[in-house]
């Protein structure tokens, strides 16, 4: 019997630009209904950065998956009624720009609050709503460098640039946001109390890396309080990754195939696992490390013999000989190369071009024994005006044109 999805009936205002109007969508893969409040020219999000498929923005088709775009003018009276009547049929409104904007307009938390009292409403922008930099302008990678995630490279002619890496408080932003507003929801429907969110997508970038940034806090203290591990004769190391590069048992090698695995035999009995796998038991007795988090750091001699093992089998053979054997060994993919990956083929299913208008990941959620709804393709600007008044609001047609007459909704029909 098909049962609905986890937040079917979970209505939401989103007035958004850009990248933060991600917030929204995994509640849309979850079943939430989101209503994007776009101006008349729309958000711009679908000419922003690359590739432009078939004339609209990968970025637009992803993050804006699902949502029902109505235009209208919050300069106008007129809309700034409509508005004030969708918010209350809805159980979040959804700011997500520069904090204040909708305030301005009068539509903001305290003008909803009165319409609204069971309202959540959710803020989310670049640096959030107070500190020095709340109203400076930003996009998305000034979070990963503000939160020191992306460290600078120079080039051979000498000029600084940004190196590859994977964006952080784009994404984790609207994730942390999210979660915010199924919470605040959860709480709504039990106490009729609303509540007024804010994200800054830079402290989700410093968030999600708290443990180099906590690691830092803690060398502050005094090395008789503060040590690094047992199996590094309480040496500290570097925080987080920048401390594996002198590691051997949990280090990167290349497979006879030129791609690379990375080895995790970090655990004793791990270790002992691959020694008697591959037939060089003499090796763990040599060097049986700790039972816990040895990497054998700067042993180059045990460095060269994994070197010289790792390169008689491919990267396949060895990941299914870690499964035989057991012990930790993964395949070191690419963005481009994952896709290929049986693991990633056998958890995610491609959302198809004719569905969403690009190839899309869905959410990695599953629950169990049910299938999600499939998202709907990422609105055209205002495709939605008519449908979302005549199914929200109970409008008809006289009433949409009188709106429109007065100068809302854009001044035409869509």
């Amino acid at each position: 019997m098909p049962v609905d999805a986890p937040l079917h009936g979970i209505r939401i205002i989103e007035c958004s630009a850009l990248g933060p109007a991600a917030i929204t969508m995994p509640l849309v893969d979850l079943g939430a209904e989101v209503i994007k409040v776009e101006p008349p020219s729309g958000d711009y999000v679908r000419e922003m950065t690359w590739p432009i498929v078939e004339g609209v923005s990968l970025m637009h088709l992803h993050i804006n998956r699902g949502k029902r775009s109505i235009v209208m003018d919050l300069r106008n009276d007129e809309d700034v009624a409509t508005f004030k009547e969708l918010a209350m049929t809805a159980d979040v409104v959804v700011e997500a720009m520069r904090p204040g904007g909708l305030a301005r307009r009068g539509v903001g938390y305290e003008q909803l609050r009165e319409l609204n009292p069971r309202l959540v409403f959710c803020t989310i922008s670049g640096y959030g709503m107070t500190g020095p930099y709340q109203n400076l302008p930003a996009h998305g990678i000034a979070f990963d460098t503000w939160a020191g995630i992306v460290s600078p490279q120079v080039n051979a002619q000498g000029f600084a640039y940004l190196p590859e890496h994977a964006s952080m408080g784009i994404h984790a932003g609207p994730l942390f946001g999210a979660l915010g507003i199924v919470a605040a929801v959860l709480r709504a429907k039990s106490t009729g109390e609303g509540s007024f969110l804010e994200v800054a997508q830079s402290d989700a970038a410093a968030a999600m890396d708290w443990y180099r940034s906590e690691t830092w806090r803690a060398y502050e203290r005094p090395e008789s309080e503060v040590t690094g591990n047992k199996s590094d004769g309480y040496e500290r190391r570097e925080p987080g990754t920048a401390g594996m590069v002198e590691g051997v048992r949990y280090q990167v090698y290349e497979a006879r195939d030129g791609r690379y695995v990375l080895f995790m035999a970090s655990e004793q009995a791990f270790w002992k696992n691959f020694c008697e796998a591959v037939g060089r038991l003499d090796m763990f007795e040599r060097w049986p490390g700790s039972k816990f988090a040895d990497h054998a750091r700067n042993n180059l001699e045990m460095r060269r013999e994994l070197r010289d093992i790792f390169r008689t089998r491919t990267a396949e053979e060895w990941i299914d000989f870690g499964v035989t054997a057991n012990f930790p060994v993964s395949p070191v993919n690419s963005p481009r190369t994952i896709a290929e990956d049986p693991q990633f083929n056998d958890r995610f299913h491609w959302y198809s071009t004719e569905q969403l208008g690009a190839e899309q990941l869905p959410t990695p959620l599953k629950f169990v024994g049910e299938e999600l709804p499939i998202p709907s393709h990422a609105p055209a600007v205002g495709q939605d005006t008519e449908a979302v008044l005549h199914d929200v609001l109970g409008w008809d047609d006289d009433r949409i044109a009188e709106s429109r007459a007065r100068g809302g909704l854009g001044g035409q029909s869509t």
